[in-house]
């Protein structure tokens, strides 16, 4: 079975979201990837809490993957330090990861 994971990241701009999104897509890193939003994060930044709109990806694919996906997030993202986090998939509906190892 292969390793799947979904990586999130966030951003405070909902076209540069979008960007990510069709960067990873187009490249067939990625089988799917969701953009929920605004949502509100509560962080540290340079010693104080900072709140800020941002809106949150969820992209859908193989572990091995996961560095391609990370240097076009950094490539593409405005933040000093985004958040790049992948967690492993351990069970899913089989048909659904059936469909994603199709896709990348």
């Amino acid at each position: 079975m292969e390793k799947y994971i979904q990586v999130l990241t966030t951003t405070n701009k909902k076209k540069e979201a979008e960007k990510i999104a069709e960067t990873i897509l187009k490249k067939k890193l990625a089988g799917c990837i969701q953009i929920i939003g605004p949502i509100k994060s509560h962080f540290w930044w340079k010693g104080k809490i900072e709140k800020e709109k941002e809106w949150l990806l969820f992209i859908k694919t193989k572990r091995k993957l996961y560095k391609e996906i990370e240097k076009i997030i950094k490539e593409i993202h405005s933040y000093e330090v985004p958040e790049i986090i992948a967690f492993s998939i351990i069970a899913g509906n089989k048909d659904y990861l059936e469909w994603l190892k199709k896709c990348v």
